[in-house]
C-alpha cells in the first residue's frame, strides 16, 4: 500500500470509527460489537503508525491514555458557568414559576425543558471550527483547569463535530460522570489493591479527571451527557430545545429523558416520575433541572451574580438513615452566628459516612424535641448536607438549653431581630470568629497579607495581640517576637506584607471585611458605584437595590453591616491605620484611547491574564465584552484567534494586537 492509498484508508477509517461512535453514545443504536470496533481501532492505529505523516490530534487513536501530564493550567472560560438555585419541593418550585411568569410580565404558560439532574462533574468543552480545542472544568465558575488531555479519553465526548454545518466556536458545557456499575467495579479493584475506596460515583468522576497519568483516566470509563451552551457563534438559535436538537446531530451525547413541557404541571409530573424512576437508572441522579426554553424569554429574565433566573435545580428528597445522637456541639461562624451541631454515632447515609449534622437553630432543636442519646432520622439535605429530620425514639429526659453565653469568649449571645432564628455572638472580638475573619481578610482574594496563615492567625488572637481587623496595622516587632518561630527576617516579612496591603483597592478591602453575601464581584461593583467608604457608609436601602447587579438580599446585608457600632468603630480604625478608603483608579474618568470604547479579545494573551486585561479597559472607562458585533470599537486579537476573529473581519471591525492593546493602557495602573 502506498502513501496516497494509506491516507485515502485512514480518513475512510476515522470517518467510518467517527460514525459507530455516535450510533452507539448518541443514537443508542450500535451496529456492530464491541470486537469489531476495536478492530476498525487496532488496523486504523497500526496505518498510522505506518504512514505517521497522518497522524491527526483529532484521530480517534488519540484518545488512547499512556502520557503524563505536567499538570493541570488555569484557563478562562469565554462566558461564565453559572451555578444554579436549589428548590427543595413543589412549593418551591411552584414560586419559582410564578417568579419567571411575572418577570416576563405575566405570561401564561412558560415552555420549559425539564433534564435529568447528573450527579457528576461539570466540565466546559471548546470547539474551533468543529475540532475540540479545550476541556476545561467549572473551577470558579470564571476560570478552572485545563484537563482537555483526560477529556479526550472519553469516548462519549467526540473530537470532531459532525454534520455540515457546525459553529465557527461554540462552548458545550455538561456533565462527566460515572456508570455505578463501573464505579462498583473500580472499587472492588482499590481494595484488592489496598488503596483507599471512593465515597460515591461524583467522586470517583471528580478524581479521575484531575488524574496525571491518561492512561488511568482512561481506564475508568468517564461518560458525559451535554446540557448547556456558553460562547456560540454559528447560526441562530430560537430555543434550548433547538441547541439539544442540534448537539444530537453534530455528535454530542444528551441525556435522552430530556423533555420539552408545554405547561409547569407537565414539569411537576416529569418530577415526580424520575424521582420514582431514579434507581432504575444505571447512573446517580440528585434531582431535576428545569429551564426556560425561548431564549428570548431567557434575556428578558436575565442572571444574577451567580445563577440565572430563567433556570432552576428541583432537587429529590435525600437519602435518610437513622443513628444516635451522641452529644450536641456549639458551634461560632465567622460573622457571629451561633450553630448547633448534632455529634452522631457514625452511620453510612447516600454512599457517605455521616459523623455530623447541622440542627440549623435552637428553634428547630425545640421544634424536634432531639435530646442527647435519642434515636433519630438524618438525611443528606439535596444529597449534600446531612441535617436531623425527626426524633425516632426518645431515650433521654435532659432537654437541651440554648446557652445564654458564647462557648468561645463567654459573651451574650443574642437575636438580632425578634423574628430571625440565627442567634450570635455579639462580641465582635469573640476568638472563634474573630479568627475565622482574619484568615479570610488576609486572603490573596482580600488583602493578600502573605505569611498570615492559619497558624499565624490562631495565634495572635490566642496572645490577644489581635482583636479587630485594625490591630493588624499596629503590631510591632516586639509582638510578633512572640510568636513560635518568628524571628526578625520573618518578623521583617510579615511587617511588610502588612503594610503593603494598607494600599490595596477598596474593592479589596471591601470583600475583607467578610459582609455577608458581599463576594469579589460584589465589592467590585459596590467600589465602583461608591467609589469611597463615607458614600458607602451614608448608602440606604434602595441607593444599594436599585443597582442591577445587587438586589435585596445584598442590599439588606449590606445596610445592617455598616449601620452596626462596631462596624463604624472598626472603619475608623482602620482609616487611622492608614488603610485605602477610595477606589483610585479611574474607571474612565480620566480621556484613554479606550474611553467609551467597547472592547473583544480573542485568542491566547500572553501580556496580560484575560481577567486582567478585561480590568484594564474598564479602568480605561471602555466596556470589555464577549461578543462582536457592528458597534464592538476593537477586537485584541492574541495568539490563535477564534471565530470572533473571522465575525470582526467580516464586519470590518477593527483588529489590533496585544502589542497595540499594551500600549493603549500603559499609563493605567490596576
Amino acid at each position: 500500500m502506498n502513501a496516497h492509498e494509506a491516507h485515502k484508508k485512514i480518513e475512510k477509517l476515522r470517518i467510518e470509527i467517527r460514525r459507530h461512535d455516535k450510533l452507539y453514545y448518541v443514537l443508542d443504536q450500535p451496529e456492530i460489537s464491541d470486537k469489531e470496533y476495536d478492530v476498525l481501532m487496532e488496523e486504523l492505529e497500526r496505518l498510522e503508525n505506518q504512514f505517521p505523516q497522518y497522524k491527526s490530534e483529532d484521530s480517534p487513536t488519540s484518545r488512547v491514555g499512556g502520557g503524563i501530564i505536567k499538570g493541570f493550567k488555569t484557563v478562562r472560560h469565554i462566558q461564565k458557568m453559572l451555578s444554579l438555585d436549589n428548590t427543595y419541593s413543589r412549593d418551591e418550585l411552584q414560586e419559582w414559576d410564578e417568579r419567571v411568569r411575572k418577570g416576563l410580565h405575566g405570561a401564561g404558560d412558560v415552555e420549559y425543558v425539564v433534564e435529568l439532574k447528573i450527579d457528576g462533574v461539570s466540565a466546559n468543552l471548546l470547539y474551533r471550527r468543529g475540532k475540540l480545542v479545550a476541556g476545561v472544568t467549572r473551577g470558579d465558575g470564571e476560570n478552572g483547569e485545563d484537563v482537555t488531555q483526560n477529556i479526550k479519553t472519553i469516548k462519549a465526548i467526540p473530537l470532531v463535530l459532525q454534520g455540515d454545518i457546525v459553529p465557527e466556536e461554540i462552548e458545550i458545557r455538561g456533565e462527566v460522570y460515572m456508570d455505578r456499575v463501573d464505579f462498583q467495579s473500580l472499587n472492588r479493584e482499590r481494595e484488592r489493591n489496598g488503596d483507599a475506596v471512593f465515597a460515591n460515583p461524583r467522586n470517583a468522576a471528580s478524581g479521575s479527571l484531575k488524574l496525571l497519568d491518561t492512561e488511568i483516566m482512561r481506564q475508568r470509563h468517564l461518560s458525559f451527557f451535554a446540557h448547556s451552551l456558553g460562547e456560540y457563534s454559528g447560526n441562530t438559535l430560537k430555543t434550548h430545545w433547538e441547541f439539544l436538537s442540534a448537539l444530537k446531530d453534530w455528535g454530542i451525547r444528551i441525556n435522552p429523558f430530556s423533555r420539552l413541557c408545554g405547561t409547569f404541571r407537565d414539569v411537576l409530573e416529569y418530577c415526580d416520575e424520575f424521582q420514582r424512576k431514579r434507581d432504575s437508572l444505571s447512573y446517580d441522579i440528585d434531582g431535576i433541572v428545569v429551564k426556560v426554553n425561548a431564549l428570548s424569554h431567557r434575556a428578558a429574565l436575565g442572571v444574577t451574580l451567580k445563577s440565572p433566573r430563567w433556570a432552576v435545580a428541583y432537587k429529590f428528597p435525600a437519602r435518610q438513615a437513622t443513628t444516635e445522637v451522641l452529644d450536641i456541639k456549639i458551634n461560632v461562624g465567622r460573622t457571629g452566628v451561633i450553630t448547633p451541631t448534632a455529634e452522631l454515632k457514625p452511620v453510612e447515609c447516600a454512599g457517605v459516612i455521616i459523623r455530623n449534622a447541622t440542627l440549623h437553630n435552637f428553634d428547630e432543636i425545640r421544634r424536634l424535641g432531639v435530646k442527647v442519646g435519642d434515636t433519630v432520622l438524618i438525611e443528606r439535605a439535596g444529597d449534600v448536607i446531612p441535617k436531623v429530620v425527626k426524633v425516632v425514639q426518645n431515650k433521654s429526659s435532659r432537654v437541651f438549653e440554648i446557652p445564654g453565653k458564647c462557648p468561645v469568649c463567654g459573651a451574650k449571645i443574642v437575636k438580632e431581630k425578634e423574628e430571625d432564628v440565627a442567634y450570635r455572638c455579639i462580641n465582635p472580638s469573640c476568638p472563634a470568629q474573630l479568627e475565622r475573619g482574619l484568615v479570610h481578610f488576609a486572603s490573596r482574594g482580600a488583602m493578600d497579607i502573605e505569611g498570615m496563615g492559619e497558624q499565624v492567625v490562631k495565634q495572635l488572637v490566642d496572645l490577644r495581640l489581635v482583636r479587630t481587623f485594625a490591630d493588624l496595622f499596629f503590631l510591632s516587632a516586639d509582638d510578633l517576637s512572640r510568636l513560635e518561630l518568628f524571628k526578625q527576617k520573618k518578623i521583617s516579612n510579615l511587617l511588610s506584607a502588612i503594610e503593603q496591603s494598607k494600599r490595596r483597592p477598596f474593592s479589596r478591602l471591601l470583600f475583607a471585611l467578610g459582609i455577608r453575601h458581599v463576594g469579589e464581584k460584589g465589592a467590585f461593583i459596590l467600589s465602583v458605584h461608591f467609589r469611597n467608604m463615607d458614600n458607602l457608609l451614608k448608602a440606604r436601602f434602595d441607593d444599594l437595590n436599585n443597582i442591577p447587579e445587587i438586589g435585596p438580599v445584598i442590599a439588606e446585608a449590606v445596610v445592617h453591616y455598616f449601620s452596626l457600632p462596631e462596624t463604624k468603630k472598626l472603619v475608623e480604625a482602620l482609616r487611622k491605620a492608614g488603610v485605602e478608603m477610595a477606589e483610585k483608579r479611574t474607571f474612565g474618568t480620566v480621556h484613554t484611547p479606550l474611553t467609551g470604547k467597547t472592547v473583544v479579545f480573542t485568542g491566547e494573551l500572553s501580556l496580560f491574564t484575560r481577567s486582567k486585561a478585561e480590568e484594564l479597559v474598564r479602568l480605561s472607562g471602555g466596556d470589555p465584552v464577549g461578543s462582536v458585533g457592528k458597534n464592538t470599537s476593537f477586537v485584541v486579537a492574541g495568539a490563535n484567534p477564534g471565530s470572533k476573529y473571522a465575525k470582526a473581519q467580516k464586519l470590518g471591525v477593527t483588529i489590533i494586537g496585544e502589542d497595540e492593546f499594551a500600549e493603549m493602557v500603559k499609563n493605567i495602573k490596576v
